[in-house]
């Protein structure tokens, strides 16, 4: 059975990480799930996404169009494998997979009410290489309700 569709996540306690599969969020998946473990706190990774940003499922047939239901049940599954490919199977701490039709930004700020730590890349899949921070990581540096990490490329 499909879970409805989420436009946010609420979560108590713990550190979120967002990960829209780009080297960066790769990057601060990793840092995020050592910084869950060493607090001993769940760790929340979270997948925002909107139909312009999200990649098309695979199954969908051409010249269709995929529902949005679609796109959030192959998110979830593209999200759980790219944690279990990059972080393994963790025992020392719990990991939820969040998957939220959200804009980055907001689906992050939002994650961040009841987060002890937010983590993410320093640039994303999207904007000018010559970047030092992309724009959600600027707008979760200034919007964001909890302490935030942005790791960078040398992590």
């Amino acid at each position: 059975m499909a879970e409805r569709l989420r436009e946010s996540v609420d979560i108590s306690g713990g550190v979120v990480v967002g990960v829209d599969g780009s080297a960066s969020s790769l990057r601060a998946l990793r840092v995020a799930v050592d910084e869950a473990c060493l607090r001993g706190l769940p760790l929340h990774v979270v997948r925002a996404w909107t139909l312009r940003t999200a990649p098309r499922p695979p199954d969908c047939p051409a010249g269709s169009v995929a529902s949005v239901t679609e796109y959030s049940e192959w998110l979830r599954k593209q999200t759980a494998e790219l944690v279990e490919a990059h972080i393994g199977k963790r025992e020392d701490c719990r990991i939820e997979v969040h998957v939220v039709h959200s804009p980055s930004p907001q689906g992050l700020i939002a994650a961040s009410n009841g987060a002890d730590l937010l983590v993410v890349g320093h640039r994303g899949r999207g904007g000018f290489a010559g970047l030092v921070l992309g724009s959600v990581a600027d707008q979760v540096v200034r919007h964001a309700r909890c302490s935030v990490l942005v790791v960078r490329p040398n992590v």
